[in-house]
Formats: C-alpha cells, sequence, structure tokens
C-alpha cells in the first residue's frame, strides 16, 4: 500500500551556541560600583546641595544671622567643645535607643493584639486614634509633674511619638494576608500557630518594617522634645541653653547632631530590613 503521507523535509540540527562565559569579577565590580553610587555619593551630593543653600541663604543674609549662622561659624562652636557636644549626643542617642525599644515591643504586641481579635481592635483602635492626635509637646509640663525630672518622662514621650506607627503597620500587616498564601494554608489545615509563625508573621514583617522606619526619626524628636521639657542633659537641652544665652552656632551644632544620628540609626534600620527580609527585593518591582 502506498503511503500517501508526504515525508517531512529533513532539519539539519545545529549544535546550539555555547553559553557567553562570564567575565570573573566583572558583574560584582559593577554591583560594588553601583553601590557606592547609591549608597554613598547620591545621598553625599545631596547634603552638599543643602549645606551650598544654606552657606549662601546665610551669606546673604536672608535670614538674620542671630537665627541662622553660617556653616562655618557652626562648625567651629563644635570643634571649640568636641566633648561636651559628643557627652551630650551620646545622652540623647541613648534616650531615643531605649525608648524606640520600648516603643517597638509594646506597639508590635499591641499591634498583634489588634490582629487577632477584632472586639479588641474595636475596643483600642478609637482610643489609639485620641491619643495619637493629642500635640505630645503639650503633654510634656504634665509628664514632669507625674514623672519628675530626668529620663522617665523623655523615655515616655519617645513613647509616645514612636508608639501608634508600630501598631498601626503591625495590625494592618497582619490583617492583609495574600490570598494566595491564606488559601495555602488553608488547604494544609494548618492550626492558628503554624499559619502565624510560618506564612502570616513573615508576610508581614515588610509593613512592620515601614512602621518602624517611620517611627525612627520620631523617637529623635521625642527625645529632644522631652529633654527641652525635663531634660539634664542631652542635645534638647543643649539648644535651649545656648539658644536662650544668644549663642545660636551652639544650639545650630547641636541641631546637626541630632539631625547625622537620625540619619545614621534610619541607615541601620534600612540595612537591618535588607538583612532579614532578603526576599522582598526579589518578589517586588524596584525602580
Amino acid at each position: 500500500m502506498t503511503d500517501l503521507r508526504s515525508p517531512e523535509p529533513a532539519v539539519a540540527h545545529r549544535p546550539a551556541a555555547p553559553a557567553p562565559i562570564p567575565t570573573p569579577g566583572r558583574s560584582g565590580l559593577n554591583a560594588g560600583v553601583r553601590f557606592g553610587l547609591n549608597g554613598a555619593l547620591l545621598p553625599a551630593s545631596g547634603l552638599l546641595i543643602a549645606f551650598a543653600v544654606w552657606w549662601v541663604t546665610a551669606r546673604l543674609e536672608l535670614v538674620h544671622p542671630a537665627a541662622l549662622p553660617t556653616p562655618n561659624s557652626v562648625l567651629s562652636a563644635f570643634t571649640d567643645k568636641p566633648d561636651k557636644m559628643l557627652e551630650h549626643a551620646g545622652a540623647t542617642l541613648l534616650e531615643i535607643l531605649i525608648g524606640f525599644a520600648l516603643s517597638a515591643a509594646a506597639g508590635i504586641l499591641l499591634g498583634l493584639s489588634l490582629a487577632a481579635s477584632r472586639t479588641v481592635e474595636r475596643m483600642f483602635t478609637p482610643l489609639l486614634v485620641a491619643v495619637n492626635a493629642v500635640p505630645k509637646i503639650t503633654l510634656g509640663p504634665l509628664l514632669v509633674v507625674a514623672l519628675g525630672w530626668g529620663q522617665k518622662p523623655i523615655l515616655t514621650m519617645v513613647f509616645l511619638l514612636c508608639f501608634f506607627p508600630i501598631v498601626l503597620s503591625t495590625a494592618t500587616g497582619l490583617t492583609t494576608t495574600p490570598v494566595d498564601l491564606a488559601e495555602l494554608v488553608r488547604s494544609w489545615n494548618a492550626s492558628w500557630w503554624q499559619a502565624f509563625r510560618k506564612v502570616r508573621f513573615p508576610a508581614a514583617l515588610p509593613q512592620i518594617f515601614v512602621g518602624l522606619k517611620v517611627a525612627m526619626p520620631l523617637a529623635a524628636i521625642g527625645a529632644v522634645i522631652g529633654e527641652f521639657q525635663a531634660g539634664e542633659g542631652g542635645l534638647g537641652y543643649v539648644i535651649t541653653q545656648y539658644a536662650g544665652m544668644g549663642d545660636t552656632a551652639t544650639a545650630w551644632a547641636a541641631i546637626m547632631l541630632v539631625a547625622l544620628i537620625s540619619i545614621v540609626l534610619y541607615s541601620a534600620l534600612v540595612f537591618l530590613e535588607r538583612l532579614a527580609l532578603p526576599w522582598v527585593r526579589e518578589t517586588t518591582s524596584t525602580r
């Protein structure tokens, strides 16, 4: 019997081209250059622009010199008394770290409670919003009366400023678990603790870090406000004392140290986030 199927034309299979061999060290070098550009050069450029604007504004006396001295005057005020300024900076740094740690621990625990129980959420959310709406500087004198002078009212001020964003971010992260992960957990018949430990809490960590990063600069603000009201040392105390004496250059030097502390602590928190959550940058879009 004659085969009516037309024969397929023979196709010559050419061997696949070998994969290009990566040049040793080239990718790592490029990554290092990009990291150096983004991690050091660009922030430094932004700071230089800010200082240039400050210098021009002060030199042209667009702001009264008593209120805004030149950057050279501020630097001289710091170099005249570096030991004293660093001692006060250390006191403020300690208050920031302690207050932030207390607010982070309490905020995450309360966020867990709000996410676990709708009754608790409805009961305490209006109270939290009301407390957060109160201008914290108005509580300074009352905290001094209630807690006395020293670190107690300062740490309380730091706590009050940092607490709400951490609670909100924790509760939001735990109640917005991706649908596909939630369905996967249900298909496994996992217990509440297993679902929380394996899925819900890890999925909420990026949102929790958002709250922590919002709260970190607020911790510095709270420490300075507390030192304005009840401080016996610290950079807030330096600002009020030297500004009252008309030495605004030293007051600005203290302000610059507060800003530097905030930048360092925020950068450390960002580095900790990248170290603890390496999958976030791999599973989300980047600019």
